[in-house]
């Protein structure tokens, strides 16, 4: 089975992955589902391409399906969810052929998906970081008005 496919049906990653569905049920801003993980892996993969880095696709999707998953422990327990689906990750991981070298980026790329370009170690990781945040369609959300994201770093523009 493929490394992806392992982490999606991994028994720790299914039952975070429920309990976010249900715990984001009513929200109406931005939503951490499986198209998001999937957009910023893609949207990663894409501008890692542009660039000319030399990085592997797998590495890149099992961040994006990864750097959101402890989430629902941010909402239960106030744990930062990057601090929390990076703790998930280093449990899953090795049992989803994942070396440990590709362990370490991918950990890394989850820790550091909140964090500023100035924080961030490498450019794979500023590339993450502008793909979770330009995989919201600010634009077009009905909520809009009620997100504490200030119109800055709103994403009001369609951009490629």
């Amino acid at each position: 089975m493929d490394c992806l496919q392992k982490i999606w049906e991994h028994p720790l990653y299914q039952e975070h992955y429920r309990k976010l569905q249900k715990l984001e049920r009513e929200r109406e801003l931005c939503c951490h589902t499986l198209e998001h993980f999937l957009d910023v892996a893609r949207l990663t993969y894409i501008y890692a391409l542009e660039e000319g880095l030399s990085v592997s696709r797998k590495v890149i999707y099992a961040a994006g399906l990864l750097h959101d998953i402890g989430k629902d422990l941010q909402y239960t327990d106030g744990i930062p969810h990057e601090e929390s689906s990076a703790q998930i990750a280093a449990r899953i991981l090795p049992d989803c052929e994942v070396s440990r070298e590709e362990q370490e980026i991918i950990v890394d790329l989850i820790l550091t998906h909140r964090k500023k370009k100035k924080a961030c170690k490498a450019r794979l990781n500023e590339l993450f970081y502008k793909a979770d945040k330009g995989s919201r369609n600010c634009l077009i959300c009905p909520a809009s008005s009620q997100c504490s994201w200030s119109d800055e770093k709103k994403n009001l523009k369609i951009h490629y």
